[in-house]
């Protein structure tokens, strides 16, 4: 048995990261049989931890920040307009900044593509620090500032929705269903009609999809309810594990 009381925080720490690594590889290779990693970010063993933190950050900010959808921008637009009807123009503005934050944050990760797509990380992994770095922040940010808190957990998961829009080459998404549920439903109904399998197969890569980010949300109310603004940082340590797992892409 390793007596840890020897080595150094900084060694110990290396020693477990070598550990990941191999049993990541392990994964990779034996048991999902991936040779080419190329598109490892189209690949569950990424999407599941990027579709849980955008359950998560959905139930975070309505049951935390006021009731404001950080991902459901069709909800925040229905009750903007809503409170626009009923000249509640300060309510109003709550749901307004997160749709705005949100069409920035799809302009910004479109840039990031651009602009770093050839240098030391993978421009995704760039993405994903950046949501990290940002729900490090929101989890200080009190109450009374939901407004900032909402808009920038906006502003991170529009990134992450343009970044990661794929799925095994299907196009998808980690922080809403309704899409997902039309094509998941759309797949099960071309089975039924021509019997080809594939379609089989795409529906059930929707539903699990559909249902990883349910889970993400009943992990976010569960975390909530305990941990209260800090619970946040649970979906950044989940965006962390795919960061990690992202250094073995081929970036070409």
């Amino acid at each position: 048995m390793i007596c840890f009381r020897k080595f150094s925080l900084k060694t110990i720490i290396c020693f477990f990261l070598q550990k990941f690594i191999f049993v990541l590889n392990y994964i990779l290779v034996v048991k999902l049989k991936i040779k080419s990693y190329e598109n490892l970010h189209e690949t569950f063993l990424v999407i599941i931890f990027i579709t849980l933190a955008g359950g998560f950050q959905d139930a975070y900010s309505y049951l935390m920040r006021g009731k404001v959808f950080a991902n459901a921008q069709t909800g925040n637009i229905v009750l903007l307009f809503k409170n626009i009807v009923d000249l509640n123009f300060k309510e109003s503005l709550a749901y307004f900044i997160p749709v705005l934050s949100f069409a920035f944050g799809v302009y910004v990760a479109v840039r990031f593509e651009d602009a770093i797509e050839k240098r030391v990380l993978h421009w995704r992994q760039y993405i994903i620090g950046f949501e990290v770095l940002i729900m490090i922040f929101v989890s200080l940010i009190p109450e009374s500032l939901n407004n900032l808190a909402n808009a920038l957990l906006s502003f991170s998961c529009a990134m992450q929705v343009y970044t990661f829009k794929k799925i095994y080459g299907l196009n998808f998404a980690t922080t809403m269903c309704i899409g997902n549920l039309r094509s998941a439903t759309e797949n099960l109904s071309k089975y039924h009609i021509t019997r080809e399998k594939v379609y089989l197969e795409n529906a059930k890569k929707y539903y699990t999809v559909i249902f990883i980010f349910g889970m993400g949300a009943a992990l976010g109310y569960i975390s909530s309810k305990g941990l209260g603004f800090k619970s946040i940082l649970l979906a950044a340590g989940l965006l962390l594990i795919s960061f990690v797992i992202l250094f073995f892409e081929d970036r070409g």
